[in-house]
């Protein structure tokens, strides 16, 4: 398989997969974005996906073991998993890829916030002030992050999701559809919130919670 010097993968067809390619192609056209995509690669692709990229024009490339290694590809690990994804990009990283962030053009991004390589913004974000994303986050559509939060590598914030001010949320932790995470808590590694929950104090590592307020 070859590529120009400016080539980008994205890894997972899946529902993430298919958001994060639309976040692509959105940047590409408004001109954000100066790398061309060569395909989307994925272990276990189902048919319904591979006719769903097929319908847009996307090239299905294989397994990641058929990319190898290319030192000029890019890659967006798009796979909604945080564990699964912080596995798939260690492998990736141990073979000498970069990973590249897509950032979509209706998201808003605040002032001295920084973007973890590998992340992904899809549409109508909304990142405050002085917040730092870590590698490999993803921020599903319509999720707020507010001012001075913290959200470690690999953590998935689902769609409009609120995380507040001053939060800090452990790397591969997921933060389900709708639900809020309350001004300076934090949330442990590993730890889900459930979707619509409200949480109302810190969330251990690893820990399950859900409901109003959250348990």
């Amino acid at each position: 398989m070859t590529s120009s010097p400016t080539s980008l993968v994205i890894i997972g067809a899946g529902g993430f997969g298919r958001e994060a390619l639309d976040t692509y192609l959105a940047a590409k056209s408004a001109g954000l974005i100066d790398v061309d995509l060569l395909g989307i690669v994925d272990d276990a692709i189902t048919e319904q996906d591979a006719a769903k990229l097929d319908r847009v024009g996307v090239r299905y490339l294989g397994t990641r073991e058929d990319l190898g290694a290319q030192a000029r590809v890019r890659l967006a690990v798009a796979i909604g998993d945080p564990r699964v994804r912080s596995k798939v990009t260690a492998e990736c990283l141990s073979l000498g890829y970069e990973l590249h962030s897509l950032v979509h053009p209706t998201a808003v991004i605040g002032s001295l916030t920084t973007v973890g390589p590998g992340s992904i913004i899809c549409a109508g974000v909304l990142v405050s002030t002085s917040v730092r994303l870590g590698r490999g986050v993803h921020l599903n559509p319509g999720a707020t992050i507010g001012h001075d939060a913290t959200l470690e590598d690999d953590v998935s914030i689902n769609p409009r999701a609120v995380i507040s001010g001053n939060v800090i949320v452990g790397r591969e932790a997921l933060v389900g559809a709708g639900a809020v995470v309350l001004q300076g808590l934090e949330v442990g590694a590993g730890a889900t919130v459930g979707a619509g929950a409200c949480v109302t104090r810190d969330v251990v590592a690893e820990r399950i919670v859900k409901g109003v307020p959250a348990r």
